[in-house]
């Protein structure tokens, strides 16, 4: 829940900045001419769904195959934050296979009807990191998390904080919707502090903080970030122990001498 004071700042964000776009002004049916535009694995099975609703923005779908189809018919083990109906877990499941081990956690204590029948589903908050790490530990471990929870920047923040580091060698942390970054009505405007896209550029200077002074450039101090990867509204940290970085000349001038 936001706070009072957080309610304020929202509320002359707008008086600020004017009205913002909204999900409802981009809402469209899934027509044949749109259908025919997307194709793909990850499409096929989200337009073919006839179950528990399914929310997605098109211009998603490509980019989840890009994203995870080296992970199909894997035992990945895949964490999606938020819940709502039950449907997108339903969808991880048909898109990854049986094998993986797929989980799903909220704070709406209604999701728990979900529990059990395409993968697990918790009860709790984004932005309790103790709940977020037993969670984890009962997946026994964790290679991709998918932020699609409240998509309030405080709470973007400390999922991001307590499961990144958890993550698997080359896990995968994808943050979604970040375009309400602006929108003050989920606590973001343009360039205003907080938000997810403001702190994923300070992740940024972070993955360059060996240039930024003398005595960074050691194993112990690099990053464990190897990149991010930003689309229209996704942000994808990559995790990876990054080597101390060195310049070097071939051949070297005392070999050619």
């Amino acid at each position: 829940m936001q706070t009072l004071l957080a309610r304020l700042e929202n509320r002359l964000w707008r008086l600020i900045r004017g009205r913002s776009a909204q999900t409802s002004d981009f809402a469209a049916k899934p027509t044949n001419e749109l259908m025919s535009v997307y194709q793909g694995r990850f499409a096929e099975i989200f337009f073919s769904n006839e179950d528990e609703i399914v929310h997605k923005w098109l211009h998603y779908l490509p980019i989840y195959d890009k994203l995870f189809l080296p992970y199909v018919g894997s035992n990945v083990r895949f964490l999606e934050i938020g819940v709502f109906n039950g449907g997108s877990l339903r969808l991880w499941r048909n898109y990854f296979g049986d094998d993986a081990t797929i989980f799903g956690v909220d704070i709406d204590p209604n999701c728990a009807v979900h529990d059990g029948k395409y993968g697990r589903v918790r009860i709790g908050s984004q932005d309790d990191p103790q709940f977020l790490k037993r969670v984890a530990n009962e997946m026994g471990g964790l290679d991709v998390v998918l932020d699609d929870g409240s998509h309030i920047g405080s709470h973007q923040r400390a999922s991001f904080n307590a499961l990144f580091p958890l993550l698997s060698e080359n896990g995968l942390y994808i943050i979604e919707d970040i375009h309400t970054s602006y929108w003050p009505h989920f606590g973001g405007g343009l360039r205003r502090r907080g938000t997810a896209i403001e702190f994923l550029k300070d992740k940024l200077d972070d993955i360059h903080r060996h240039y930024q002074a003398p005595g960074l450039n050691t194993a112990e101090l690099m990053p464990e970030i190897e990149s991010i990867q930003f689309f229209d509204s996704i942000a994808v940290i990559k995790k990876r122990k990054q080597m101390p970085r060195y310049n070097v000349k071939v051949p070297s001038p005392q070999d050619a001498a």
